[in-house]
Formats: C-alpha cells, structure tokens, sequence
C-alpha cells in the first residue's frame, strides 16, 4: 500500500513537471500522445520567416557507413526540464544517445550501448522517455533518468543528467529483454520508445511477422522503473500457440492518474494466411487497455478480426476530452491502415460513435476462414476512398491510364477487406495504411484531429510455393517504392507477392494526391478538410525545377501548435511544411539533405521557440540517408 502510495504520488508530480506549456517532455508531447503544443511565438503570420537556428549531425554515417543505407531516422527528441540538465535528448537508428543544448545544438554527452547488429531487420529508433525516480535521493545519480529499448532487446536507463548508466537499473544498467530461445535480435528488435509512468516502464516490440508461421510472440514486459524487477507480462494471443506476433510496435499511451497503458497491438503471424491461427485471434490488432500495476485488461477493441491484411494498429493512441452535449468524457482516439478512426470512453471502451458491423468477403484459400464481419465506426468517415474501378483508372496519358485500367479489371475486387488468393488481388489500402505510425495531432482541446495519409493501391497474391520457381530472400517490412516485395512464408505452404498499383510509367493508378493531410472533427464526426502532402518532382526520371504537389507515400508524423500551424516531414521530397490548421494552406517550407520520415517537436527555450526535425532518410523509399538534426527559429530579436 505504502509503495503504491509512492508510485502514485510519483506520478502526479511527474504529470505535473511535464504540463508546461513550452516543453516537449514525451515522445508524443504528453502521454496521450496529442502532437500539440501550447506555443505559439511561431504562428500563421510569421512562419514565413522561419529560419535554421543550428543543424547537429550524429556522426551515424561516417562510423557505420554502408550500414546506413539499413536505416530509418525515425526519432523524435524530448526535451528535459532544467532538473534534469535541460538538454534536448534524442536516439540515432544505432540505439546511441545525445544530449544536446537546446539553444545552440552543441552535444553535452552521449551513450552508446554497443548493440548487436545481427538480424534482418531495419536499425530505427522513434525515442527515448524519461522520468523523475523519486525513490532514488534528491541531486543522486540516476535520480532523473532516461529510458531505451534496443535493435538487441536491451532496456537501458541512464542519467538524464551525464549519460552514464544507472547501475541500481537490471544489470549494470541495462535489462535484456530476450525471452524465447533460438531468436537473433533482429526477429525481435525495439522501434517505439518504452512508456513510463507510475515507478513502471513498459516496453513492446518489434517482430518480423510475415516469413514463418510461427514467430516470436509479441509479449508486452513491464518493470520496476528503479530495480529494472518484472513486474507482470501481457501475451496478446491467448490460445494460440502455433502463431506469433500481434506485437505492439506502435508508441503506447498512458493515462497516469487512472492507472491504465493503452496498448496498440499489431497482426498475428504469418500476416497473409490465417489457417493455422483460426479464430478471431485476441488481442491482435486491437487496442487494448491495460491495468499499469497489474497488466490486467480492463477493455479491448478488435479493430480488425482474424487479419488476413497486415492492417496492424499503426499509430500511438490519442487520449483526450470528448467535449460535447454537455458531457465531458475521458476519450481515445485509434487511428488504423484502413483509414478509420475509433473513439471511446478510455475508461470504459464504450464507443463514443456507434460501430457498426460490415459484411466481407470469404477466402478462396483451403482451410481459411475468414471473419464474417469486420468493424465499421458511422463516424468519422474513412479517411480515403477505398473504391477503385476500371473506370476510376488514372495516368498522365491516354495510354498509362487504359493501362491502368486493364490491371483494375483484371484484379480480384470484392471491396474492403478482400482476402488474398491465387489471383491478384486489390489491396487499398496497402500495408502502409492509410494511418501509419506517425499518427495524428490534435489542436487543443477543439476535438479537430489532423492525420497524414498515404493514398496508394496495392495489388498481393499468394503464390504456392511449390510453383515459386525462385521465391525472393528478401525480408523487408513493406514493398518498396515502386518496387513489388515477396517473400516466402515458411510453414504455410505459401509466398507472398504484393507491391503497388501503378502503371509501366510507375505512376500510380488512381487519383492524386498519393498523400494527404486530413483535417477530421472528432466530436462532430465529419472532414473539415484535406491537402495534399508531397511533391512529386524528384521522383520522375528527370527532377522537375518546381513542386508538383499530387502527393506522395509518407511516414512520420506531424504536431500542431497554438500559433495556428502544423508542422510535418514524412514525405518523399526532402521537405518539411507548416501548413495553416484552418484551411490546410502551405505557408512555409524548407528543402532538406535527406527525406524527413521522423516526427518534428517543438518548444520554448529563452523565449524563443524552436522547431526540430530528424532528417535521416529511410530504407524503404530508396531515397538516400542521413544523421542530421535540423532546427528552426524565427531571427533573434535584437
């Protein structure tokens, strides 16, 4: 009872430290992951004149080199209060971490934890979370920490203050995380950062889920925020024990005051055949919320049930109020890849918008039994139109359009939710949403939600593999641009084939924009409006001199501010962009080295506001890497 006591009190004092108005505590920006500041020195009149206050490179790319091009630089700093050293505080794809000035970008200390680079799976980090120990004496070592999760299953807590490893924490530091035998790091690896709340920190994973039938199970670890002690574990697929996965990659969520952890779960494996894991498959591909003292659940939402699609839970649940009628209801928002939005009471699961059921296709596959139903929220509406039809075929030219055309009618099209089977088949939207795991951003408390989309048709199959005369070895997360993935499936018989819809010019093959920046209106259920979100002037055989917005395939996400702006990388053209939260105008952009595909952040250090942005390329587009920390400031007001 004492210890709870503590714990609880502990949390109050930490919620508290990390409300300022100006800071960046989280990886999200508070634990219910809202994207949102309350600055607004940077604003719609004067963002025009956003400049680059400093650049900061790691030094990632002259120390590993060719193992760069197996990168993303997916991370977003925080910034620690002035307790705490007051550095701003971020993870490079190698797990290191930097300590930096906030003013001036100046490095004040790092970490390496030395990791295993073994494994198939891409370096990224998303970020780190830090925490007041209040167990640990006041102006002692270790007293404010920070906390990562490793490409080698490590949990690390180090000083906030000079990076050095809390020696109280595991084992000299560290706990690992390794829990199934036979299992190289890179079949289980760490993206998103651990959650931290209440003297406990959570920790996901990340499981290649599509080359066997049976993969490493994606078991949720909570420990000790000082000892580095188990506490409990949560397996998201009872009573399924030849599958594996339904892992939460995604960032989790956290509502400390009522001592629940919101847990975003992904697909069971293999992610395309289902026979050997019938069933609805609980808990995957759900958002689950859990007891933080206990890892008990307290209420679940299947969003999509026996997953046939690798439609994971993508993005970190939004927490927030639900202000409307008169009522004023604790509320969630989970995004998902088929571009629906679900909102409840946090503290119930009641759906806050009725949910109803929508028929679906059954399988062509033997032995495969598909749901009957899958889940459909009358509002909001789905964030793209998941309708293609000959007729609806897109190109530059008479001629890539009738190509286009032919390739939709050719296609296995029963509308959302269409299995897989040994005709090509259409998948919109593809694995890569839809929502991804840059989530969305809320502007305050108005209840209005901005969410960057992708927009792409794919087309999968499966092949027999049998026939699949020379099955590709690849194990890659999604298709790449413009390029189709497949990979055999071991144990199930078969190999999948998918990659995007899009003409023999490489255009896609429905209407632009490819990506897109909604605005939807959580409490009044409806679109206030959407924009196109990338050019595609680098993407064609020869640069084009100008912008050409039809949108283009985004990871990342975005924040808003009070100033009245959203700001937002992610795409394929090296951009970052403010636009206007209340029309979705472009005001201000800058061209960067490298693809931005990170979520920027922002704060107030000195009475000026500074926005930063991770530009370090990704992997999957094929579109270069890099190490740079960007930062951006109005001039100095001298």
């Amino acid at each position: 009872m004492q210890r709870g006591f503590r714990l609880i009190l502990a949390a109050l004092i930490l919620e508290s430290a990390g409300a300022a108005d100006d800071g960046w505590l989280y990886y999200g920006g508070d634990q219910g992951g809202r994207h949102y500041s309350d600055a607004s020195q940077i604003n719609t009149e004067n963002v025009a004149r956003l400049q680059v206050a400093w650049i900061f490179r790691s030094g990632d790319v002259e120390t590993f080199g060719e193992e760069m091009e197996n990168t993303s630089g997916q991370s977003t700093p925080i910034l620690l209060p002035e307790v705490a050293g007051g550095s701003l505080v971020y993870c490079t794809p190698f797990n290191r971490i930097i300590a930096l000035s906030p003013e001036s970008g100046t490095r004040r200390w790092q970490f390496d934890p030395l990791i295993d680079h073994r494994g198939d799976r891409p370096f990224r980090c998303r970020g780190v979370s830090y925490a007041e120990e209040l167990r640990v004496a006041a102006d002692s070592h270790c007293r404010h920490r920070i906390y990562t999760a490793t490409h080698d299953r490590r949990l690390w807590a180090v000083d906030a203050i000079d990076g050095t490893p809390c020696t109280d924490f595991g084992e000299y530091g560290f706990v690992q995380l390794f829990g199934e035998e036979g299992y190289v790091p890179g079949d289980v690896s760490t993206t998103s950062a651990p959650v931290v709340a209440n003297g406990i920190v959570v920790v996901g994973s990340s499981v290649i889920d599509f080359t066997r039938l049976k993969t490493p199970r994606g078991t949720v670890n909570a420990y000790d925020s000082q000892s580095g002690e188990l506490l409990w574990q949560f397996d998201p697929l009872p009573g399924a024990p030849d599958s594996g996965g339904a892992n939460v990659w995604a960032p989790m969520s956290v509502d400390a005051a009522n001592g629940l952890i919101y847990l975003p779960t992904g697909a069971p494996s293999p992610d395309y055949y289902g026979v050997h894991r019938p069933g609805n498959n609980l808990y995957a591909n759900s958002v689950v919320a859990v007891e933080l003292a206990t890892g008990k659940v307290r209420w679940y939402f299947q969003h999509v049930r026996h997953d046939l699609w690798d439609y994971d839970s993508p993005a970190q649940p939004v927490l927030f109020t639900w202000r409307k009628d008169g009522q004023s209801v604790p509320a969630l928002a989970q995004l998902t890849k088929q571009g629906f939005v679900f909102v409840f009471n946090r503290l119930t699961g009641e759906p806050l918008w009725e949910i109803t059921q929508q028929p679906v296709p059954p399988s062509l596959i033997a032995g495969e039994q598909t749901a009957v139903t899958q889940p459909k929220p009358i509002a909001p509406p789905q964030l793209l139109d998941p309708n293609l039809t000959p007729d609806q075929a897109w190109g530059i030219t008479p001629w890539d359009k009738k190509d286009c055309a032919r390739q939709i009618s050719e296609l296995v099209n029963l509308g959302n939710f269409t299995p897989l089977s040994e005709q090509l088949t259409l998948m919109f939207p593809g694995s890569l949403g839809g929502a991804n795991w840059g989530g969305g951003a809320l502007l305050g408390d108005t209840g209005v939600l901005l969410v960057n989309i992708n927009n792409v048709p794919f087309s999968g199959r499966l092949i027999p593999t049998l026939k699949n005369v020379s099955p590709a070895d690849e194990k890659q997360d999604q298709p790449s641009a413009g390029q189709r993935m497949q990979v055999t499936m071991q144990g199930s018989g078969y190999t999948v084939d998918i990659g995007a819809l899009q003409s023999s010019l490489g255009i896609p093959c429905n209407a632009p924009p490819w990506g897109k920046v909604v605005a939807v209106d959580l409490l009044r259920g409806r679109i206030d409006w959407e924009a196109p979100l990338g050019s595609v002037h680098e993407l064609g055989p020869i640069n084009s001199p100008f912008q050409i917005n039809l949108g283009t395939p985004n990871l990342g996400g975005g924040i808003a501010t009070a100033g009245g702006l959203f700001f937002i990388g992610a795409t394929m053209d090296r951009l970052i962009r403010a636009y206007d939260t209340a029309s979705g105008e472009v005001l201000w952009d800058f061209e960067l080295p490298v693809d931005a595909t990170a979520t920027p952040m922002t704060y107030v250090y000195k009475g000026r506001q500074y926005v930063i942005i991770n530009a370090g390329g990704h992997h999957m587009f094929n579109r270069g890497y890099g190490d740079y920390l960007f930062a951006f400031a109005l001039a100095d007001k001298k």
